[in-house]
C-alpha cells in the first residue's frame, strides 16, 4: 500500500510540474497597449514591414495594423533603440526585476525582444548616440566617456563589437541630436546637431555640412537616400540621392514647433513611410510622402 501512495504522489507532483511548465510557456509576452506611449529613443520596421517596433523607456513598444502592442517583459528603459531586419540593437537601463547591470551597456535581441544577447560595455556605459546597419549590423557609436575599452569619441565595429575603430569625425560641429548609418554601405553615416545635418562617406573619418542656417533634427538612411529633418521657424523634411546628389524637398504636415526625429521606411513596401515627431506625434505616409496620416497625439492614439 505504502509503495501505491509513494507513485500516485510522484505521479501528481509530476502532473504539476507539467503544469506549471506549460503555463509559463503559455504566458503572452505581447498584450495590447493600457497606456500612452511616451519617452520614445528610437524606431523602425521590422522585415516583413507589419510592424514598426518602438523602444521607450519602459521597453518595447509595437504598432501593428492600426493596434498597439506592448511586452509584459523585459521592460527596460531602451536607448539608442534601432530596428534591424533580425531584430533590433539597444542600450540604456534595465527595469527594477532585471538581473541585467546598469547600465546594459549595448544588447540585441533576435527574438522579438523576449531576449537580449550582450554586444559589451554591460555595466560601464548607456550609449544614446548609436547606428546600426540595418542589414549589414555595423555599428556607429559615440562614447560619451573613457569605459575599460574605448576612449571617448567616436567608433564603428563592422564585426558586431568583436573590435572597433576609433574614426575622426573631423568637421562636425554643435551639440548631437542623432545618428545613422547606411543600411548595407557604411561608407555613408549621416548625424544631426544644433548647427544642422553631416553626412560621412568615408565610414565617418571626415563630414560635411549639408543644411544651412537650420538646426537638424532628424536623419535616416534607405538604401538610395539619406532623409533629413531640420527646424528653423518651421520643419523641413529633404532627401537626397546618394549617387545623384540630387535633394528634395519632401512634403510635411502641419505641425507648428514640431519636427520629424525618428524616421524609418518600410522595407516591404518603399512607398510606406513613418516619422515620430520631438513632442510625441507619430505620422504615417502610404504613398510616398505626398499625404500623411497622424497615428499618434502627443504620445495618444485617441
Amino acid at each position: 500500500m505504502k509503495k501505491i501512495y509513494i507513485t500516485m504522489f510522484v505521479f501528481l507532483l509530476f502532473l504539476i510540474l507539467i503544469s506549471c511548465s506549460e503555463k509559463d510557456t503559455n504566458t503572452p509576452f505581447i498584450k495590447e497597449l493600457e497606456e500612452n506611449i511616451s519617452h520614445v529613443h528610437g524606431m523602425g520596421f521590422n522585415e516583413e514591414g507589419n510592424q514598426i517596433l518602438f523602444g521607450t523607456h519602459v521597453g518595447l513598444r509595437i504598432y501593428e495594423d492600426g493596434t498597439w502592442y506592448e511586452t509584459t517583459d523585459q521592460l527596460n528603459d531602451y536607448m539608442g533603440f534601432v530596428a534591424v531586419d533580425k531584430g533590433f540593437y539597444t542600450s540604456g537601463h534595465p527595469e527594477m526585476q532585471s538581473d541585467l547591470p546598469n547600465p546594459i551597456g549595448i544588447q540585441k535581441s533576435v527574438d522579438g525582444g523576449r531576449t537580449l544577447e550582450s554586444i559589451g560595455f554591460v555595466g560601464e556605459t548607456d550609449y544614446h548616440f548609436m547606428a546600426v546597419g540595418y542589414n549589414s549590423h555595423d555599428i556607429f557609436i559615440y562614447n560619451p566617456d573613457k569605459n575599460s575599452m574605448l576612449e571617448k569619441g567616436y567608433y564603428i565595429s563592422k564585426d558586431d563589437g568583436e573590435s572597433w575603430e576609433n574614426v575622426q569625425a573631423s568637421g562636425i560641429e554643435g551639440d548631437l541630436i542623432e545618428v545613422a548609418i547606411h543600411p548595407k554601405d557604411s561608407d555613408y553615416i549621416a548625424v544631426s546637431t544644433t548647427i544642422g545635418i553631416f553626412l560621412s562617406t568615408d565610414s565617418g573619418q571626415q563630414f560635411s555640412l549639408l543644411s544651412e542656417q537650420s538646426q537638424g533634427i532628424g536623419v535616416y538612411f534607405s538604401d538610395e537616400e539619406l532623409f533629413y529633418s531640420t527646424y528653423e521657424n518651421t520643419a523641413n523634411l529633404y532627401s537626397l540621392h546618394l549617387d545623384s546628389n540630387k535633394q528634395i524637398a519632401l512634403s510635411l504636415p502641419e505641425l507648428a514647433e514640431d519636427a520629424p526625429l525618428f524616421m524609418a521606411q518600410n522595407p516591404a513596401n518603399r512607398k510606406e513611410f513613418a516619422f515620430y515627431t520631438m513632442n510625441g506625434q507619430l505620422y504615417i505616409s502610404q504613398d510616398g510622402y505626398k499625404s500623411w496620416k497622424q497615428i499618434l497625439y502627443d504620445g495618444s492614439d485617441h
